[in-house]
């Protein structure tokens, strides 16, 4: 209990009682804080993570297509040259 003063013994005593549970309080607060935050960048790494699979996907699905394409044209043009020379060697 406060030391008696010209206000009402009860209403210190609320206020101590009310600054008591806010420092008590603020520990909690404090690591609730600190876990939100922490699940909040934890999420957005698992979205990023996520995100660059998917990029990394399409760039080789392009790759791949691009690879098969040159294959193709490789073909295409050997059969060319060989008919060429085929040709002219006549």
């Amino acid at each position: 209990m406060a030391f008696p003063t010209s206000v009402n013994s009860q209403i210190t005593d609320s206020v101590t009682q009310s600054n008591v549970e806010v420092l008590c309080l603020a520990p909690a607060m404090a690591m609730g804080n600190l876990y939100q935050a922490t699940g909040q960048a934890l999420g957005n790494a698992a979205h990023n993570s996520t995100s660059a699979q998917q990029q990394t996907g399409v760039t080789a699905q392009a790759t791949t297509t691009m690879g098969v394409a040159v294959l193709y044209s490789l073909d295409t043009a050997s059969t060319g040259i060989a008919t060429k020379a085929i040709l002219s060697a006549k």
